[in-house]
């Protein structure tokens, strides 16, 4: 065959194919949103309500960040970040993601991301939460919000190590401001959330030997009860015992009432003058200044009544034809 012929027939072979070649576009691995019931861990029942979960793949890592509510002026979102570290099982010293301890300056550094313009104190008191030992710092803003950044990194220790298991790593980072909660309560999120995800392989798992239950579950000689503080260790007494008075049954003891008081009669003062006698009633001349006794109703001085020579004012009834013999002459 000539060569242009075949030179031809490749030529239109080639633009058959590329007619018959189907398109599609491949999505570059990166960050995902996933439903919010697929994430890896959860805040404690009744704390920030999880908003969104994106999760980013790596080689030898999977991390989620969990968008909490937030009501805060500070700038930046509520988040409980996890990341499981090592998830193939390669050995951590030959792995793409080696084991790392948490440095201040990284610490420092995350902060200052996660909690923008607001100046955190580490707490120096040693606390742990189900997972293991904690660290976190807080503050509050120049809008009076309490911040709170903790740090936490799960894993089996040394000593797993050295079987070559359990040597995988969990590590969590929370951030939580808020405009009305207090510190205390935002370290309750820390000590109450939840971790979801786990290794498939579990050789692999970062929490270490469970610790057994308490030797003395299952043993006779060793009653367990269900609230101690409540229980008598010498059994309940037969019989009755005194009952003290309720505060509603007391005898109240008052103070004896004091009896009324009489309000006093105050003395009338002496009559002024003569006095003017009733219709019927002769004049009576009042008491000397010496302090001699009244006169009689009679009109005569009484006896023995030295220098009792006053004058008599005669009564209505002994005035003109009216007088009678009983009026004096």
């Amino acid at each position: 065959m000539h060569p242009f012929k075949i030179i031809a027939l490749l030529t239109l072979a080639g633009l058959a194919t590329g007619c018959t070649t189907t398109g599609g576009v491949r999505q570059s691995a990166g960050p995902e949103t996933v439903a919010n019931e697929k994430a890896l861990a959860f805040p404690p029942p009744g704390g920030p309500a999880v908003i969104s979960v994106v999760e980013r793949r790596h080689k030898d890592d999977v991390e989620q960040t969990v968008s909490l509510a937030t009501s805060s002026s500070v700038a930046g979102q509520n988040f409980l970040k996890i990341q499981f570290r090592n998830v193939t099982g390669a050995n951590p010293g030959l792995g793409s993601t080696p084991y790392k301890a948490i440095g201040n300056g990284a610490v420092a550094s995350e902060m200052a991301a996660a909690v923008p313009g607001v100046r955190l104190a580490r707490s120096a008191t040693f606390v742990q939460n189900g997972y293991g030992p904690f660290g976190y710092a807080s503050g509050q803003s120049r809008g009076g919000d309490t911040c709170l950044y903790a740090w936490q990194q799960i894993r089996a220790g040394q000593s797993a190590l050295a079987e070559m298991q359990n040597f995988s790593m969990v590590q969590v980072r929370i951030r939580l401001c808020d405009a009305r909660a207090s510190e205390r309560q935002l370290l309750s999120t820390v000590y109450g959330y939840t971790i979801a995800g786990g290794f498939v392989n579990e050789a692999l798992n970062p929490y270490g030997t469970v610790r057994g239950a308490d030797t003395v579950l299952g043993k006779p000689g060793d009653p367990v009860y269900p609230d101690p503080g409540n229980y008598r260790s010498g059994g309940t007494p037969i019989g009755y015992e005194p009952v003290p008075a309720s505060p509603r049954t007391a005898i109240i003891r008052r103070p004896p009432a004091r009896p009324p008081q009489t309000a006093a009669v105050e003395a009338l003062p002496p009559a002024i003058g003569p006095r003017v006698p009733l219709p019927g009633e002769q004049y009576a001349p009042a008491a000397s200044a010496a302090g001699s006794a009244p006169a009689s109703m009679t009109g005569q001085a009484q006896p023995g009544a030295a220098g009792n020579s006053g004058t008599i004012v005669p009564s209505p009834d002994c005035i003109g034809a009216a007088a009678n013999t009983a009026c004096p002459k």
